[in-house]
C-alpha cells in the first residue's frame, strides 16, 4: 500500500446529492499534488444513499477509502475519526456540501511547504446566507475571542491543513465534547490563515440548522472558557449587594416613610422573579460545565464504527465490528 503524504478527512451525513461532485471536484486537486494523497469519507450514520454512493467510489478508486458509523455521532466526532484514521503527512478537512471549495487545499499546502503547520480558512464573505444567520455568525465568533483562554480567529471553521504533528496531539486528547477549531488553536505550533469567499451548498439541506449551530457555539465557549462561570459569581455578587439595598431601602421606608407606595405585593414580585431568575441563569451555566463532566467520567468511546474500507484501524481505535470491515 502506497503511503500517502496527503490526507482528505470529509464528514459526511445525508449528502448524496453533493458526493459525485465532491469527488470531481477534488480528484482535479488530487492530480495536482506533488504526491500520493487519500480521500478518507466519515460516514455520520446517513440515513440516504450516501454509504452505497462511498462504497461505489472506494470500488472505482483506490485513493477513496471510508468508514461509517454504527448512529449519528456530530459533525465534530466525525472529524475526530476521520483523523483517527489518516496516513499521511498532512491532514485536510473539509465539508462534502462545497462550501469549502477544494481549489483552495492548493493554496493551503502552499503555506505548509513554507513551514506553517496549521493552515484555516479565514471567510472573508458568505454567499447566499441570510443577514441573521451572518450576523449571530459574526457576534459568536467575537465573543468566544474574548472568552476563550486561547487565541481563535474569527470567521474560521473546521476547513484547514494540520501538520502530522498536530493531528497526533489532538488524536492523543480524550475529551468528548469536541470543538475542533478551538483545539486547533489551543495545541499552538505556527498558523496562519488562507481568505476565501464561501460558496453557497451546491444542493441538499443545510445540516446545521439554528439548534445545532447554537449547540456547538455553547460547546465551543464552555469547552475552552471558564468565564460563563465567573459571570455566575458576579450575578450572585451583584444581586445579593441589591439584596442588601433593598434590605435598607424597605426598612427606611416602613421606619420613616410607610405612605410610600413602593411597599407591597409589586416589590416583592420584582425581587422574587429578578432572584429567581439570576439562580436559574447561574444553575444553567453550572449544569452546562457537571454535564461535560458527567460524559467525561462515564468513558464511553466517542464513537463506534459498523464498516470500513481501505483505512487501517489505529491502536487506539478498536470499537469498530471487525466482520463487517472492508479492508
Amino acid at each position: 500500500m502506497i503511503q500517502p503524504i496527503y490526507s482528505i478527512v470529509i464528514p459526511i451525513y445525508n449528502e448524496e446529492a453533493n458526493i459525485h461532485e465532491m469527488y470531481r471536484r477534488l480528484t482535479g486537486v488530487m492530480e495536482q499534488l506533488d504526491g500520493e494523497s487519500e480521500l478518507i469519507l466519515v460516514d455520520d450514520g446517513s440515513q440516504d444513499n450516501s454509504l452505497n454512493l462511498m462504497r461505489e467510489l472506494h470500488r472505482l478508486d483506490s485513493r477513496v477509502n471510508y468508514l461509517s458509523f454504527a448512529r449519528n455521532f456530530g459533525h465534530q466526532v466525525a472529524v475526530t475519526a476521520g483523523l483517527n484514521f489518516i496516513r499521511g503527512k498532512v491532514a485536510i478537512v473539509m465539508d462534502a456540501d462545497l462550501q469549502d471549495p477544494p481549489e483552495l487545499v492548493i493554496s493551503m499546502i502552499e503555506k505548509w511547504q513554507q513551514g506553517y503547520h496549521v493552515v484555516y480558512a479565514q471567510r472573508i464573505s458568505r454567499k447566499r446566507e441570510n443577514w441573521f444567520k451572518r450576523l449571530m455568525a459574526y457576534c459568536f465568533y467575537r465573543v468566544l475571542r474574548q472568552l476563550a483562554d486561547v487565541d481563535i480567529p474569527a470567521d474560521t471553521g473546521d476547513f484547514c491543513l494540520m501538520d502530522r504533528q498536530v493531528v497526533d496531539v489532538l488524536n492523543t486528547m480524550p475529551e468528548r465534547n469536541r470543538y475542533i477549531r478551538g483545539l486547533r488553536a489551543w495545541v499552538g505550533f505556527r498558523q496562519t490563515a488562507v481568505k476565501f469567499e464561501r460558496d453557497p451548498r451546491f444542493a441538499g439541506e443545510v445540516k446545521y440548522t439554528f439548534g445545532k449551530s447554537w449547540a456547538l457555539a455553547v460547546n465551543g465557549i464552555v469547552s475552552l472558557s471558564k468565564v460563563p462561570l465567573r459571570i455566575a459569581t458576579y450575578l450572585g455578587m451583584l444581586s445579593a449587594c441589591i439584596a442588601l439595598l433593598m434590605i435598607l431601602l424597605v426598612l427606611y421606608w416602613r421606619l420613616f416613610d410607610r405612605t410610600t407606595p413602593l411597599i407591597g405585593f409589586t416589590l416583592i414580585t420584582i425581587a422574587l422573579f429578578f432572584l429567581g431568575s439570576v439562580q436559574l441563569f447561574c444553575i444553567g451555566i453550572l449544569g452546562e460545565y457537571i454535564g461535560r463532566i458527567y460524559e467525561e467520567v462515564k468513558g464511553r468511546p466517542i464513537y463506534t464504527v459498523k464498516e470500513v474500507a481501505g483505512v487501517i484501524s489505529p491502536s487506539h481505535v478498536s470499537v469498530y465490528n471487525s466482520s463487517n470491515a472492508r479492508m
